[in-house]
């Protein structure tokens, strides 16, 4: 692909966050069909084994010193966390609502960076946040008219997902990026077989309903590869925003494919969630390149 590197990774980012939606556009038609504990265990067998041919690859398969890191068996947990929430959100509120609260990750992200990390967030970031959030509040309109309770769903997936990438700065670095995709899976789909039972039972899969998993399957590998593309070609300041060009791909699919039509509340509060993420992006644009100014050394006399 021709072009500067950061309109690379611009372009690589916009495709990762459409082939995303598409892949939850998937799975919310497939969970009219069968549970979410089910999709989880077929979509997961295919990305496993999709995932395993490329670590093959790359001589790259998972080894025992994964299993005893805590930050990599912690990572984990927060990756389920995040599949169960946010699948079961998109099986049961609107798919433009799930898809426009999962846009405050990165507030969430940068609250617990400083919470939990110890990082340093001034006033004004501060203040971003709790516009971002308050959007939230919006989009899920609290009171006994307008808030659903499945909506929560979303949310926790907002907090494990923030918490997945928080741990995942902590996890050796030596590991390579595949395996780590390739334990996590595996052990996402094992969880997703366990809980079939519980959650209704196997239910047999039609020729359309299997093909929308082994298709969501090929996207989730495709939208992963797009990530690691866009975050090696471009500056993260300048790609990063380009993460909420989903939102127009989640509220079209919502529209012309679920029936969905955004009201005034959704759209002010997605508009407050979107603002502040990007002045959060920007303040960490700013701060990133303060801090390297003042660690460059001074020239010569």
């Amino acid at each position: 692909m021709k072009g500067s590197p950061n309109s690379r990774g611009a372009l690589y980012m916009v495709l990762a966050m459409a082939v995303f939606i598409c892949n939850d556009a998937l799975v919310k038609a497939a969970s009219a069909q069968v549970s979410v504990a089910q999709i989880m265990f077929v979509r997961g067998a295919m990305t496993v084994g999709l995932v395993l041919m490329v670590a093959r690859h790359l001589k790259a398969l998972p080894d025992r010193r994964m299993l005893t890191d805590p930050m990599m068996l912690l990572r984990v947990f927060f990756e389920i966390g995040a599949t169960l929430t946010y699948l079961t959100a998109l099986s049961r509120i609107p798919f433009a609502n799930a898809s426009s609260i999962l846009q405050s990750l990165p507030l969430a992200v940068t609250l617990g960076a400083a919470l939990f990390l110890g990082e340093k967030v001034g006033w004004r970031r501060w203040a971003a946040i709790g516009v971002g959030f308050a959007g939230v509040l919006i989009i899920l309109r609290p009171g006994p008219a307008g808030f659903v309770p499945d909506a929560l769903f979303a949310v926790a997936a907002v907090f494990f997902t923030a918490g997945r990438d928080l741990v995942t700065k902590r996890v050796d670095p030596s590991i390579p990026s595949i395996s780590v995709s390739v334990l996590t899976s595996t052990v996402v789909t094992l969880i997703g077989g366990c809980l079939i039972v519980p959650m209704g039972g196997w239910r047999p899969l039609d020729a359309g309903t299997f093909g929308l998993l082994a298709l969501a399957a090929l996207l989730v590998l495709a939208g992963y590869q797009s990530i690691i593309l866009a975050m090696r070609s471009g500056e993260i300041s300048f790609v990063a925003p380009f993460r909420y060009t989903s939102l127009v791909w989640a509220l079209g699919i919502g529209l012309l494919f679920f029936g969905e039509t955004p009201d005034n509340g959704m759209i002010l509060g997605v508009s407050l969630v979107v603002a502040s993420g990007l002045y959060t992006f920007y303040r960490e644009s700013r701060r990133r390149h303060a801090t390297a100014a003042e660690t460059e050394p001074a020239p010569p006399a």
